[in-house]
């Protein structure tokens, strides 16, 4: 096991490759580096090296992982005969960090691996805009995948019949959805509103008979 004896702030810590230790505050910010030179013992298996005071040319690579404060230290100064009654309480700033290398180069670090990119959810569209989809047959169509009206639009009028009858909805007529669909889709509604004046519950409207 391979370990060295630090001093930083006047205290001393052992660091551990692959550990971290708590020191007084330093002032780098997160992930900076932060090389600690004064090494008083070092430590390499059955090899034990003891500095004079400090071991020459050896240092401690670590990086700051966190800065936090401490537990809350509470100090009662008390005079009975004076009624002094003094309460003082402080948390200590403290560095946590992250022993990356002892001796030797400064360790390069690993490049993190690129987090995968969101998905991209496609926003619905309110299918029943579609003159002759009501909201039981738009149900039906998110549920087998049809939330756009571009979907609906590059879809057959067999396969949306099929998906309809699959679910006991009968009756339908989903030619002019189709249609529909493409002009919304575009985003020409008044094409659309055209159309749909065209449209009887969905389906084109037959002429009317001469008398």
């Amino acid at each position: 096991m391979k370990y060295a004896i630090v001093e930083s702030g006047g205290k001393q810590f052992k660091a551990v490759e692959g550990e971290t230790i708590i020191v007084d505050r330093l002032p780098g910010a997160l992930g900076d580096d932060w090389t600690l030179d004064k090494v008083l013992m070092l430590v390499d298996g059955e090899s034990v090296t003891v500095g004079q005071p400090y071991v020459s040319g050896m240092v401690v690579h670590t990086s700051i992982a966190d800065h936090f404060r401490g537990d809350k230290v509470v100090a009662f100064r008390y005079s009975p005969k004076k009624r002094i009654r003094v309460r003082r309480g402080q948390r200590h700033e403290h560095t946590r960090l992250m022993v990356d290398g002892i001796g030797g180069a400064k360790p390069e670090k690993k490049s993190a691996k690129a987090a995968p990119k969101p998905k991209v959810e496609v926003e619905a569209d309110d299918l029943v805009k579609i003159e002759g989809i009501g909201l039981k047959v738009a149900k039906t169509l998110i549920a087998a995948g049809i939330t756009t009206f571009a979907q609906l639009a590059d879809s057959k009028a067999g396969d949306i019949q099929g998906i309809l009858t699959e679910a006991g909805l009968k009756m339908m007529n989903p030619e002019t959805w189709i249609d529909q669909a493409k002009l919304a889709a575009a985003g020409d509604w008044k094409a659309l509103e055209k159309l749909q004046a065209k449209l009887v519950g969905g389906r084109k409207a037959a002429p009317a008979k001469k008398k």
